[in-house]
Parts: C-alpha cells; sequence; structure tokens
C-alpha cells in the first residue's frame, strides 16, 4: 500500500517504519507525516506517544478518533519546514491535510511545532 502522507514510497517503509519506532523519525517532518498517516489509519496509541507530555493532555484522543473515521482523507501537503533536521532540538512544519467530509472537500491549514523530548521527535502544538 502507499503511503497516506503521498510521500511516494510503501507504507511499511515510510511512516509504517516510523509507527513501529518513533525514534525512526530523524527529523520534525518526517514526525508530521507519520502522524498524518496515524491520523488517516486511525492510529491513536501512536498519536498519543508522539505527543509532547507537556501538551498531551489538551488533546482528546477518543473524539478525534471518532471524526477521523467519518472523513475520507485526500493528502497531506507541506509547504515548508523550518529547523527540525536530525541535530536540532526543535522544528516547525506548515501543512495542508486536504479530507473530504459530507461530500464536501476541506483542508486543515497549521503550522505545528516539534521538539526533541527523549532521544526522538515530538509534537507540542500548533502556532
Amino acid at each position: 500500500m502507499n503511503c497516506p502522507c503521498n510521500h511516494l514510497r510503501n507504507y511499511e517503509e515510510c511512516c509504517g517504519n516510523i509507527h513501529r519506532s518513533i525514534f525512526n523519525a530523524q527529523t520534525a517532518e518526517e514526525l508530521m507525516r507519520s502522524r498524518y498517516s496515524a491520523f488517516v489509519l486511525d492510529k491513536m496509541d501512536y498519536l498519543k506517544l508522539s505527543h509532547a507530555k507537556s501538551t498531551v493532555h489538551t488533546f482528546n484522543f477518543k473524539s478525534v478518533s471518532k471524526w477521523t473515521k467519518t472523513v475520507n482523507w485526500i493528502k497531506l501537503e507541506i509547504l515548508f519546514s523550518t529547523h527540525g533536521k536530525k541535530n536540532d532540538s526543535t522544528g516547525f512544519v506548515e501543512f495542508k491535510a486536504y479530507y473530504e467530509e459530507n461530500s464536501i472537500l476541506n483542508h486543515i491549514h497549521g503550522k505545528s511545532r516539534f521538539i526533541k523530548q527523549d532521544q526522538h521527535w515530538v509534537y507540542l502544538d500548533e502556532l
């Protein structure tokens, strides 16, 4: 199966590799892509694992899981990444995530902030 993150690779070699071990995300953008794929595949345990400990309590996983099952995810578009490389401690990724809900095409346009926590990348918040 092609990876939902639209990185033109097989899921197992792309986000599946990161879903198996969060330490395989070498950059903030790779973690962003893996989180998008987790939304598409309803992998709430992974979303929780890839969320910063300081902000994870602000995320309603049950509600998001219920919603994500009702939409048809179309594609992820990475607009740009700042920092977030292997040796950085913070990074930012601006993206658009397209989905169809009730036969209407919608998108989420966000700029996510990522940090290194416990030697791996995690999502911190939206700017």
